[in-house]
């Protein structure tokens, strides 16, 4: 699994990944992080605000926080 952190940086960013490392740890998933920076490609994704969060290069949350428990439930699915 590919996971893409899309944002600049900033405070929600980090902690966007902080949540999403705490979900693929609790579902034991082997996962690989990037963190996308660049403004083109993150608009090449259609995200307009960030943070956002791309699984195996399918937008699944963009704009907001969420915690690690509704990270771990948008993940679910996609585990198998």
């Amino acid at each position: 699994m590919i996971i893409k952190i899309l944002g600049s940086g900033c405070a929600n960013c980090v902690a966007l990944e902080r949540v999403t490392r705490e979900a693929v740890n609790a579902l034991g998933v082997d996962a690989q992080f990037e963190k996308v920076t660049d403004y083109a490609a993150i608009a090449s994704y259609g995200v307009m605000r960030t943070p956002g969060l791309v699984v195996d290069e399918t937008v699944v949350l963009a704009g907001r926080v969420p915690t690690a428990n509704q990270v771990r439930e948008l993940l679910a699915p996609l585990v198998g």
